[in-house]
């Protein structure tokens, strides 16, 4: 049996967690879960978004899935995802998008995936007031040649594993000349290197404007820290909804499984959040520790749930024209419909 710790996390993470367990349990997978609380209920109760014991828990266990946890805006404590990836050199963050019929979109063939840095880039938080008043202000975009190579290296071999044709490096290297530049650097480096699959690099405002006109064209991205996650919402977007885009961090020892979404606080406690991404971030998982198979037939229960189209939650709902469901009946169809497809196989 394989050990992960769970973290429930804040806002819907409770709901969506729970809705993904009742998935996991109908396809009888053999995880015993170590559950701990981090974020804005662990500083609540103990003073601290991120006690010793959640980081204990991740050291033991390697692996982790996770609800999306709340980051103050402006002020408070610093990011938990972030100090996670950090603590734990989570250097990758992959974000799989891909179009599910019966889901309205204004394109039906994206099936891409975006690789994020995860430790560097602006998202040091490395700022400070030039002045005690506060009128002025600078971050810091840290960015090293190490990290630049192993993500690159990191991208391309997951391309090729995962029968890419093509990866794209998304980049400001014509401003940002040192650190986009280094990143560029590394990247045709390592393109001189394959012969399986093509590659190409181009300016962040221009793969936005692609992305929102000609998605089919990319296959795999590559980016920067910041870069990355404002293109996580332009994909999301793309697709239908933030609702159904999981998320993995990965580095050469430890991984950690979540949505690309947020707590959503206005809709938390309510039985409306979609529990898709939560649940396909468990899929991720899966492979992740070799359960492919039982990996595979989730996303498949997932998208014939939402091409089905009557137990879906309201922000699908509300695009088909449907009367919505709530996140337990949503997830309840999807693990009937995984376990008969695990009885099949």
């Amino acid at each position: 049996m394989k050990r992960v710790t769970l973290i429930p996390g804040d806002g819907i993470g409770p709901e969506i967690v729970n809705a993904t367990l009742k998935v996991l349990d109908a396809i009888e997978v053999d995880i015993d879960w170590e559950v701990v609380n981090a974020g804005r209920k662990a500083y609540e109760e103990e003073g601290n978004p991120l006690p010793e014991d959640v980081i204990e828990s991740i050291r033991r266990n390697k692996v982790a899935l996770k609800g999306p946890l709340e980051t103050p805006i402006g002020s408070g404590y610093r990011s938990v995802n972030v100090t996670l990836r950090r603590i734990f050199d989570l250097y990758a963050i992959i974000r799989p998008a891909k179009y599910i019929p019966g889901l309205p979109t204004r394109y039906t063939d994206i099936d891409l995936i975006l690789i994020r840095e995860g430790i560097e880039g602006l998202y040091v938080g490395a700022e400070c007031s030039l002045d005690p008043y506060k009128h002025h202000s600078i971050s810091i975009r840290y960015m090293s040649r190490d990290n630049c190579k192993r993500l690159i290296s990191f991208a391309f071999r997951y391309a090729i594993a995962h029968n890419r044709k093509k990866i794209t490096l998304a980049h400001k290297a014509n401003i940002l000349k040192e650190t986009c530049g280094m990143l560029r650097e590394e990247f045709l480096k390592e393109a001189r290197k394959q012969d399986r699959i093509l590659a190409e690099d181009m300016l962040i405002d221009s793969v936005v404007a692609e992305l929102i006109s000609r998605p089919s064209k990319f296959d795999v991205i590559v980016t920067s820290n910041m870069f990355g996650d404002i293109l996580s919402g332009v994909i999301a977007g793309l697709i239908g909804t933030v609702g159904i885009l999981p998320s993995a961090n990965i580095g050469n020892e430890y991984a950690i499984f979540e949505t690309a979404h947020g707590t959503a606080p206005d809709i938390a406690g309510k039985g409306i959040a979609n529990p898709s991404a939560m649940i396909l971030a468990s899929a991720m998982l899966l492979e992740h520790i070799g359960l492919t198979e039982k990996a595979n037939i989730i996303r498949e229960a997932v998208k014939e749930v939402i091409k089905e189209g009557k137990y879906v939650t309201l922000d699908i709902a509300s695009k088909l024209g449907t009367t919505p469901v709530s996140t337990s009946k949503m997830a309840e169809r999807i693990a009937e419909i995984a376990r008969q497809k695990l009885e099949e196989s």
